[in-house]
This record gives C-alpha cells, structure tokens and sequence, in this order.
C-alpha cells in the first residue's frame, strides 16, 4: 500500500506541475526586486537647516502659482517681523521678490552654513537660474538668530 500511495503523490505532484507549466500565462507575476526609495528624515537642527527648510517651502509655493497665501504664511513663520516689514519696502521699490532677490523663481537652491557671532548665524544661499546646461548663479547672505532660529536678514552677497 505504501507504494502505491508514494506513487499517486508522485504522480499528482507531476500532474499539478504540468498543469502550472501549461498556465503558466495565469500565474500572477511576482513583485519586482526594485529597490525602495531612499528614506528621508529632518530634525531640529541648527539654524542653517531651518535656511534650507524656509528656501525649499518658499521656492515650491512660489514656483506653484496660486499658492500666494502660503508663501505669506511661510514668511510669517520663518522670517521676524523686522525682516518682513524690510522686505516689503524692499518689494515696493524693486518691483521684485525680496527672499528671492529676483522677479523670477529659481530652479534650485543650496544653503551652505557660514559663521555665528553675537547671537546670529550667517548661511550662504546660491540661488541656481536658467538651464542645466547653462546655469547662473546669485548668492544671498541670509542671517538667522540663534535664540529663534528666524531669518532676520537677507542680503545679496557681496
């Protein structure tokens, strides 16, 4: 009896494996070995990171055209009063966008951190303009406090 049952295992096993092989077009695929995408992560670091965090917001909602009133809250956020009631006169006069420096929007941006002294810290922000294949550049001096981590000033660079 042993035989026979190994036998008609055997010979199910075969049956169920040919009939696989047969279908095999039914077989649902298995799920593709691409790698997942990096993992991203923030803290609350130094000043220079908030630069970064502000530029990165502010160039998206500004990119985004009907996204006026979160740019105006990203600077109420991110900028002190001061600097905010500066720029706006800043506007008035220049006919352009004070954070940016510039009536058009960048296509990239890179915040390098500088040196700190006297409860401020200074970031370098490179502002990338035109084609990959042809870039421009214009730097701003953007002074953050310490205490707050706000954005108190932003200067061209000289």
């Amino acid at each position: 009896m042993s035989g026979i049952t190994s036998s008609r295992t055997a010979n199910r096993a075969l049956v169920a494996a040919a009939l696989l092989i047969t279908a095999g077009a039914s077989v649902p695929a298995v799920a593709s070995s691409t790698a997942p995408a990096p993992a991203r992560s923030g803290s609350n670091g130094p000043a220079y990171d908030r630069v970064a965090d502000f530029y990165g917001a502010y160039v998206d909602a500004v990119t985004d055209g009907g996204s006026g009133t979160l740019s105006t809250r990203l600077r109420s956020f991110y900028l002190t009063p001061a600097l905010r009631t500066r720029l706006a006169g800043w506007e008035h006069r220049q006919h352009a966008d004070g954070v940016l420096r510039a009536q058009d929007v960048p296509s990239a941006w890179k915040v390098t951190p500088g040196d700190s002294g006297a409860g401020h810290t200074w970031s370098t922000v490179r502002l990338t303009w035109g084609s990959a294949a042809h870039p421009t550049y214009t730097y701003l001096t953007v002074q953050s406090d310490l205490a707050t981590k706000k954005i108190s000033d932003i200067k061209p660079r000289s």
